[in-house]
C-alpha cells in the first residue's frame, strides 16, 4: 500500500532526474504500476532510489524487461 505516502510524485521526480520516460499510476487495491525506458543503468539506479526512499512501503516487486517502444516522450503520473 503506497497511497497516502507521495510515491506517485516521488517516483515521477525520481525518473524525470534520471531522464527516464514512461508513467505511474495507482490501482484501487494499493498496488502501483511503472512503465520506464531507459538505459539498462538507468532503471537499475531508478529501482535503487525507489527502494531506498520506499523501502518499508514495499512488500513486493515484480520487474520485466522488454525492448523499448520509444512511444513515450517523457514521465507521467496519470489516473
Amino acid at each position: 500500500m503506497v497511497q497516502g505516502v507521495g510515491f506517485r510524485y516521488t517516483v515521477h521526480r525520481i525518473a524525470a532526474s534520471l531522464g527516464l520516460r514512461g508513467w505511474v499510476r495507482n490501482f484501487r487495491d494499493g498496488r502501483v504500476e511503472i512503465m520506464v525506458e531507459g538505459t539498462k543503468e538507468q532503471i537499475e539506479k531508478f529501482t535503487k532510489e525507489i527502494a531506498d526512499h520506499f523501502g518499508s512501503y514495499i512488500r513486493g516487486k515484480e520487474i520485466s524487461f522488454s525492448n523499448s517502444s520509444g512511444q513515450f516522450k517523457d514521465f507521467q503520473i496519470i489516473a
